[in-house]
């Protein structure tokens, strides 16, 4: 059975800096492509960041664009999400998924209900 755990979250002041993990003890990295949402209370789940299976094409959305970077390692069936410059507005639980999807623009849009998530990991950015 796939499984996706995700973790890394926690506290940190504006301008900081924190590390997700994505780990997928059972999943192949260079056949499934990796995405991360977050959502935070009250507003609607967005689509952060993918890294493609074969070849590592990333994807950022505009909000995070320069700021995270996501990265894998296949040895470690672990992908990253490494956040810098974190505002308040990206506190929210971010998810890591799974699913028969392409990385690139709207990539968020082909995740169906087949799609396997991780439990979520909150991350919050305040002082």
């Amino acid at each position: 059975q796939v499984q996706l755990v995700e973790s890394g979250g926690g506290l940190v002041q504006p301008g900081g800096s924190l590390r997700l993990s994505c780990k997928a003890p059972r999943l192949n990295l260079d056949v499934y492509t990796i995405g991360w949402f977050r959502q935070a209370p009250g507003k609607e789940r967005e689509g952060v960041s993918c890294i493609s299976d074969r070849d590592g094409t990333t994807f950022y959305a505009d909000s995070v664009k320069g700021r995270f970077a996501i990265s894998k390692d296949n040895a470690e069936n672990t992908v990253y999400l490494q956040m810098s410059s974190l505002k308040p507005e990206d506190t929210a639980v971010y998810y890591c998924v799974t699913d028969a999807i392409a990385c690139g623009s709207n990539w968020y849009l082909g995740v169906t209900v087949e799609g396997v998530w991780g439990q979520g990991t909150q991350v919050t950015v305040s002082s």
